[in-house]
């Protein structure tokens, strides 16, 4: 794990094993382990914070939201839902060599379209977007950029 970077995150313990010549860590949301790949380090950064830092109870976290888009089956990184079950929260994760630019808000502004969720946060753990939906608009938050 030596070869990932340092994320603008605060930083984490992971269970992590060697397996076929891959890193693997336990995701404590799924209950199994998945091979660390850079999007991976970034999305159990970001789980971790909204659960240690942001109050999220775990069982409000859905990984891999299934999104039905025109008939094509999409997933969303990572979704909070809330007491009946409905999205709240939308995060897409992307390795931290990925820039966050105007394909990831398109892509999240498609499954927003979808879901409806409040919130939409874009993140390669290096730089994070943090936005309200209000009005049919997204307004960002928390002193967070605009992306241009």
């Amino acid at each position: 794990m030596e070869e990932l970077p340092k994320l603008n995150f605060p930083a984490i313990r992971l269970r992590a094993r060697r397996r076929e010549g891959l890193v693997e860590v336990w995701d404590p949301i799924r209950g199994i382990y998945l091979v660390l790949t850079p999007e991976e380090w970034v999305r159990q950064h970001l789980i971790a914070y909204l659960t240690t830092r942001c109050g999220v109870q775990p069982m409000r976290v859905v990984e891999e939201y299934a999104v039905p888009l025109n008939g094509q089956p999409q997933r969303a990184d990572v979704v909070v839902v809330g007491d009946r079950g409905e999205p709240v929260l939308l995060a897409e994760c992307k390795a931290p060599n990925i820039p966050i630019g105007r394909h990831t808000l398109a892509q999240a502004v498609r499954y927003n379209s979808v879901l409806g969720a409040r919130y939409v946060v874009l993140t390669n753990g290096l730089k994070h977007y943090c936005c309200e939906w209000r009005d049919g608009v997204f307004v960002p938050l928390g002193g967070f950029p605009v992306l241009g």
